[in-house]
């Protein structure tokens, strides 16, 4: 399986080269903690736009770690018995499931309300 291919120097980590023996790059921890559901605000979006003519239901507004998202991603579309995504601090589920995943959001939990069209 070849390499993938950079793009730019931040692919690289920002560093290229350095001249100083004694360097030593820094180790950033990029893990977030997840707020307790209580203490999330999502909201529950319905778009058309930019998907080829058909509805998806966007939840945005999570905040916390990739994990929890592409969890919370999974119980819903098992739930609602379709398709979807979560990236970018995003859960998007095919179709228009608005109150179902309101109905399930609760039952977790979570502070949920509909939004946008």
């Amino acid at each position: 399986m070849p390499k993938p291919k950079s793009n730019s120097l931040a692919d690289l980590g920002g560093m290229v080269y350095s001249t100083n023996p004694n360097y030593k790059p820094e180790v950033t921890d990029e893990t977030t903690e997840s707020l307790s559901p209580l203490q999330q605000d999502l909201r529950v979006w319905l778009e058309r736009n930019h998907r080829g003519g058909k509805t998806a239901t966007v939840i945005k507004g999570f905040i916390g770690n990739v994990d929890d998202l592409e969890a919370l991603g999974k119980t819903l579309k098992t739930k609602c018995g379709t398709g979807g995504s979560a990236k970018d601090g995003e859960i998007i589920i095919q179709g228009d499931h608005r109150d179902k995943i309101m109905t399930i959001l609760a039952q977790l939990g979570y502070k949920a309300k509909k939004a946008g069209s």
